[in-house]
């Protein structure tokens, strides 16, 4: 019930891509809960990327666990700003996910606010270069690549990306794509439409 009447609230907005909402109460708290969960996600997602690594470890692909689990990390931006349609949404979206994460204990302690931050701004790009006009697969993907580029620039300097050989770099950008294109794409595009059949609103 409060999830519906939250999104009733984008309605209007969601039924026409020319148009952009306005900063509202119920705006605010739909981001705030956008981010808690996308955070719990976040949280758990440590645990798989240990995993993930020490499976991969082995066969010397190490680094595509970060690559592979990208999309999951950096869903909370597309996803906020596509159904909130607010200049800001996707970055805030995105970076309270991020400081969700953090205060339930994530493994990456206050690091992940500059994660959330590098993240949303990213997201954020992608709606900016559309000028928050339209808001459909064009905008989306534009926010899925400004994502995959900005923080791919961040790995180069933070984790050492730019001492890897070039068919690796390419092999981890490409992963990190497909990954970021299935979960803030595809399950982006999801989840509205899931709730257009609910008729929380009309996409």
């Amino acid at each position: 019930i409060l999830f519906g009447g939250l999104f009733m609230e984008n309605k209007s907005q969601a039924s026409n891509n020319q148009h952009q909402s306005k900063w509202t109460l119920r705006n605010i708290i739909l981001i705030a809960l956008i981010a808690i969960f996308c955070g719990i996600i976040f949280w758990g997602i440590g645990f798989l990327y240990t995993a993930l690594t020490v499976a991969l470890t082995p066969i010397g692909a190490a680094p595509f666990a970060n690559d592979i689990l990208m999309g999951l990390w950096c869903m909370a931006g597309p996803l906020t700003g596509f159904i909130i349609r607010t200049a800001g949404s996707a970055f805030l979206g995105e970076f309270l996910g991020a400081a969700v994460e953090v205060f339930l204990g994530g493994q990456w302690g206050a690091g992940a606010f500059i994660s959330g931050l590098v993240q949303g701004i990213g997201s954020e790009l992608g709606f900016t270069f559309t000028g928050y006009k339209r808001y459909d697969w064009v905008s989306l993907n534009a926010s899925i690549f400004t994502t995959v580029v900005v923080t791919f620039a961040w790995d180069m300097i933070k984790n050492g990306y730019d001492k890897f050989a070039l068919p690796l770099l390419i092999g981890l950008f490409i992963t990190r794509y497909i990954s970021t294109f299935i979960f803030g794409g595809i399950v982006t595009k999801m989840i509205v439409k899931l709730l257009d059949r609910s008729n929380a609103f009309n996409l």
